[in-house]
């Protein structure tokens, strides 16, 4: 079964997607997900100009020799860029064998694990009533388990409040949904880790006298805090029985977890911006992290995540796949399909697509009680209509950044 046509397709329904689309000589397809938000020129031009022409006349069930070939043939290894090409190439090679085999994805990784995937949303608010609000809106969706972010006083826009302003070209488009803004530059935001490190302790005080102790919260600390920073938020967040901490601090430096964990039992998640097993070597080994944060749409797909789970799981490390709407419903079914087969599976992060989105990308997952399932129609379940798709041009954006009162550019 030879790949005989490879296409990458750029579509901006409510925000861009660059999806490879495989075609086999017997006519079967395979999509994958290689969009790298910001970014994504860099990938398309590293697709067509190099990969693509390396596919044509490969045989589409040797999945693994493909693999090793674009990783270790392209001698210059890693990073999101290269590591989101091969992903797309591997999701679609998985789909295009699944559909052979007549089988939906996860039946070909060993079965289902369990029945469902516990999935968690997106509360947020520049005040106590507004993230309430934003906290009840999601429990009537159906999410069981809630990620909290809130606005700290004094600051007027940082990460993941869905209420905060944005840009003229975004106009009436939630933050946390596309804080990729349209336009020639990046939006400006402020930041403060002093206020913020006295503020969040209060507002999940608040969250549990509402809420009370039995909903899973989560927070995201965005890479924002120095080791002994998180250090002193994951101490104060104690008595709130988190679910986990993301991204605490920087997460180059794994070494600085070291201190964090001799500061706080609160659960840590790391790992969205990694892209190779390599760069969780020491966090998983020295058990230096509760939840693997990647996506399988920037860590070389379902062929190389499986095997960063597969040696958390030696730790008792579970799985927290990244899913915010930039990575795309053909990413999003891959982390389905994943999740549903391994045991260490811990919870899957799930923003909505939109409408337009969800007309371009036609799906077959369900949502039912707070649980996610992929489906069961053969491959990852999700086509692409590439007239819809054509109706939305790329268009330039980037993500926000941040700045201190001083001026300085600080991690956002």
């Amino acid at each position: 079964m030879k790949i005989e046509r490879a296409e990458v397709i750029v579509t901006s329904p409510d925000r861009n997607f660059v999806t490879l689309k495989l075609t086999t000589d017997d006519g079967l397809t395979g999509l994958g997900d290689a969009t790298l938000n910001g970014r994504e020129q860099a990938v398309v031009a590293y697709l067509s100009e190099h990969v693509v022409p390396l596919l044509i006349g490969r045989d589409a069930h040797r999945i693994e020799d493909t693999w090793q070939f674009l990783y270790r043939s392209a001698y210059w290894r890693r990073g999101p860029v290269t590591m989101a090409a091969i992903a797309a190439v591997d999701v679609a090679l998985w789909d295009i064998k699944a559909k052979a085999a007549g089988m939906p994805l996860y039946q070909l990784l060993g079965g289902a694990s369990r029945t469902g995937l516990l999935a968690y949303g997106h509360a947020s608010g520049r005040s106590l009533p507004e993230l309430f609000d934003s906290i009840r809106s999601y429990q009537e969706q159906g999410y069981k388990a809630i990620r909290v972010q809130t606005g700290v006083p004094g600051l007027r826009a940082i990460y993941g409040i869905a209420s905060n302003a944005t840009s003229e070209g975004n106009k009436g488009v939630r933050y946390d949904y596309e804080p990729a803004q349209r336009g020639a530059r990046p939006s400006e935001e402020d930041w403060d880790t002093r206020a913020y490190l006295r503020h969040v302790p209060t507002v999940f005080e608040a969250v549990r006298n509402e809420f009370g102790p039995e909903v899973p919260l989560l927070h995201d600390g965005h890479h924002r805090m120095t080791p002994i920073q998180a250090a002193k938020l994951g101490t104060s967040l104690e008595p709130y029985d988190l679910f986990w901490l993301e991204d605490c601090t920087p997460a180059e430096n794994q070494e600085a977890l070291r201190l964090v964990r001799a500061h706080t039992t609160t659960p840590l998640a790391i790992g969205e911006i990694f892209n190779t097993v390599w760069d969780y070597q020491q966090i998983i080994r020295e058990q230096l992290i509760d939840y693997v944060r990647s996506a399988v749409t920037h860590t070389g797909g379902i062929t190389h995540l499986k095997k960063v789970l597969e040696f958390a799981a030696q730790y008792q490390i579970k799985s927290g796949m990244h899913g915010p709407t930039d990575i795309s419903p053909v990413g999003m079914a891959a982390a389905m399909h994943l999740g549903l087969s391994i045991h260490n599976f811990g919870i899957q992060e799930y923003m909505k697509h939109g409408e337009k989105t969800n007309r371009v990308f036609e799906q077959s997952f369900t949502w039912n009680d707070g649980m996610l399932h992929p489906g069961d129609k053969p491959g990852i379940g999700v086509e692409l209509n590439v007239d819809e798709a054509g109706k939305y041009p790329y268009e330039q954006a980037y993500l926000p950044y941040n700045r201190l009162a001083d001026g300085t550019v600080h991690d956002w």
